[in-house]
């Protein structure tokens, strides 16, 4: 049989981790592949990247919408289990579970609002001569919508790991993307100084290669919204150690009067929270790989031109 869409596979996922247990992705991918019948043939067909089994890729696919909607859970690195709205969904007897569904649910409409288009690895979600909805947009506009789909993902789930780590490694992950960002000459230009006493500083990393200054730096993995009086006690800690400039990075996000907070000081000071978090560690290569390359290209009229 063809290897079955994305949301063909969210049903039986959720079916499948119905019984309560713990599961990782590689023994639901296998599971699954049995559940559908696939043959070996169907179980190797690959991406056009060539890099990941096409099976595999629209199985996670089917994953991270079901987190998003709060059908699954997330327990650990690659693990998962039913949560209670996947329970109650179950309960009603669908006869299929697919985007359309999980749009009931607030968390994934944000996520979906967040995002410019739905992963199409199969056309999965357009309407085609038996009754499905078609993108009607033109293959550039879709790749690009695409591209800014699978961003926003990665994104999100890089500062969803970052979150898992521990303070240490937060705030090691935090210096290594401002050396990344060409703040400091080198590694080992970032010195890590957070521990008790530190005075409300975890990090110091020279501005630039000469060493003409330094900026300091707070990482906060923080659930809910940081409050101000962090940002003011940060900002006092620079005072602390004579310094003008400081980086507050956070997993989670800031309130609107931060922003006018630190317009109003003298010192410089610069508030990153998670979604800038996570596109900067997209950007400069933190936590990530390349997965695949696609060149695209474009027809050269000017090559045609007769001399």
């Amino acid at each position: 049989m063809p290897v079955p869409d994305y949301q063909s596979i969210m049903l039986p996922l959720v079916r499948l981790a119905a019984d309560g247990q713990e599961r990782t992705m590689g023994t639901a991918i296998e599971s699954l592949a049995s559940d559908f019948g696939l043959n070996q043939a169907e179980r190797q067909q690959l991406l056009p990247s060539g890099r990941q089994a096409t099976f595999n890729n629209r199985v996670a696919w089917a994953g991270t919408y079901l987190r998003k909607a709060g059908l699954l859970q997330a327990t650990g690195r690659g693990r998962f289990r039913i949560s209670e709205r996947g329970r109650q969904v179950l309960a009603d007897n669908p006869a299929r579970i697919d985007v359309a569904l999980l749009m009931q649910f607030p968390e994934f409409r944000e996520f979906r609002t967040q995002t410019v288009a739905p992963p199409r690895p199969d056309g999965g979600e357009g309407r085609t001569a038996n009754g499905r909805d078609v993108d009607a947009r033109p293959p550039r506009e879709l790749l690009e919508a695409t591209y800014l789909e699978l961003r926003r993902v990665v994104e999100q789930e890089l500062v969803e790991r970052a979150k898992a780590g521990t303070p240490a490694r937060f705030e090691q992950l935090v210096l290594d993307l401002l050396v990344r960002m060409g703040y400091g000459g080198s590694p080992l230009d970032a010195a890590r100084v957070g521990r008790t006493g530190d005075g409300g500083i975890d990090g110091i990393i020279q501005e630039d290669k000469l060493g003409l200054d330094a900026v300091y730096v707070q990482a906060k993995r923080w659930i809910g919204t940081v409050p101000i009086a962090e940002v003011r006690a940060f900002s006092g800690s620079l005072d602390a150690h004579r310094a003008r400039k400081g980086v507050l990075i956070t997993t989670s996000s800031f309130p609107a009067e931060a922003d006018r907070y630190v317009a109003s000081i003298e010192k410089r000071l610069v508030l990153i929270d998670g979604a800038r978090l996570g596109s900067l560690m997209f950007d400069y290569g933190i936590g990530v790989a390349d997965e695949g390359l696609y060149p695209v290209r474009r027809v050269d009229t000017s090559y045609f031109d007769e001399a």
